[in-house]
């Protein structure tokens, strides 16, 4: 039996990508702020944001009403949104590996379901500390996914000392069913709180300045550089959990510390915008399809691209009914799932020819 084989990019383009997906997510973060009631020329937004950055970058000449739309309302949403969709790009692209699964995602292991659990929660008892303030949702869902990670990995290690994939799955499964039950039980005893409750769930960046961007950023480098330091064991546990064991890696460990990393991401992106799916789901299909399934560019190609298609999503979500707005989750749910069911229809075809052959 042969094989797989993890196709190395060549010297001619391994540059390419990177540059291609950079120019298009600086396009995408310039167009959607540039967008809306008002629109914002891209070179008065590149000025604001220089001269935001830059003190000595004179602003006498910027509109007041410019600089402020921008600043303070599109830039930071934008911002959000690219960072977002980088978290459930990113840390899909390493369930998938690691799980060898192509329907493997940020929710396979019930986060997403523990994230919502404590952000529901915080709204249908008006939780809010004295300390957090407005921040109490936000962090109560982080708080929320560490602990549902922890337990779907204590009972997985319980059933099955080796921590199998499958094991894994089935637990995480579980898992999000019975705390989308809970979910399901605090809408129906809900009274005002309901409209919030399920604008929450369908997933919005509306509404989020800078505090929410400084709330996500910390989570997002430490998972996205934990995960990129595992890229190699990645490659090697693609081809399977033995063959990763003879290549000399320590399988459960690293298993344990990418499970963490990208259960930190997606709590995080989760925790500040709410539930969002199929970017982690498509988003690494596309890269894996388009520049192969390498993890060292797999993983930084994934975070790019997943950025610049939610920005794009919420872009949408706010032109397409204006001046109302559709949750992003229902966008990127529109696009992701026809889409998803192509990949998934082509990929049925190749497996049947390659058997009839």
């Amino acid at each position: 039996m042969q094989k797989p084989s993890i196709r190395m990019f060549s010297k001619s383009n391994k540059v390419f990508p990177y540059i291609f997906l950079a120019v298009l997510a600086i396009f995408t973060v310039l167009l959607g702020t540039s967008i809306g009631t008002v629109y914002v020329p891209f070179s008065t937004i590149i000025h604001i944001i220089t001269a935001n950055i830059i003190p000595s970058v004179p602003a006498d000449a910027i509109d007041s009403m410019y600089e402020n739309i921008v600043w303070n309302i599109r830039l930071p949403r934008v911002l959000l949104s690219g960072l977002v969709g980088a978290s459930l790009a990113i840390s899909g692209a390493a369930f998938q590996g690691l799980l060898r699964n192509p329907l493997a995602d940020p929710y396979t292991l019930g986060v997403s379901s523990g994230a919502s659990v404590g952000a529901v929660i915080t709204i249908f008892f008006g939780l809010t500390l004295p300390l957090l303030g407005p921040f109490t949702l936000p962090v109560f869902s982080i708080l929320a996914s560490f602990i549902t990670i922890f337990i779907v990995l204590y009972f997985a290690q319980r059933i099955d000392r080796a921590m199998r994939v499958e094991t894994i799955i089935l637990t995480g499964v579980i898992f999000s069913s019975f705390l989308g039950a809970l979910i399901s039980l605090m809408i129906a005893l809900t009274g005002d709180e309901l409209r919030q409750i399920i604008g929450w769930l369908l997933g919005s960046v509306s509404m989020r300045g800078w505090d929410h961007i400084k709330i996500i950023i910390p989570f997002f480098l430490v998972g996205s550089i934990l995960l990129t330091l595992h890229a190699k064991e990645l490659n090697a546990m693609s081809f399977g959990e033995e063959q990763a064991k003879h290549l000399g890696v320590n399988v459960e460990r690293k298993k344990m510390s990418i499970l963490i990393a990208g259960s930190i991401l997606t709590g995080a992106a989760v925790a500040v915008s709410g539930t969002i799916g199929f970017v982690g789901l498509v988003i690494p299909h596309f890269v894996r399809i388009l520049w192969g399934p390498n993890h060292v560019h797999l993983l930084p190609l994934s975070a790019i691209a997943g950025g610049s298609f939610l920005i794009l999503a919420d872009l949408v979500s706010r032109m397409i009914i204006a001046p109302s707005e559709l949750p992003i989750g229902v966008i990127t749910a529109l696009i992701g799932a026809p889409v998803f069911a192509v990949i998934l229809i082509q990929r049925r075809k190749k497996l049947g020819g390659e058997k009839g052959s």
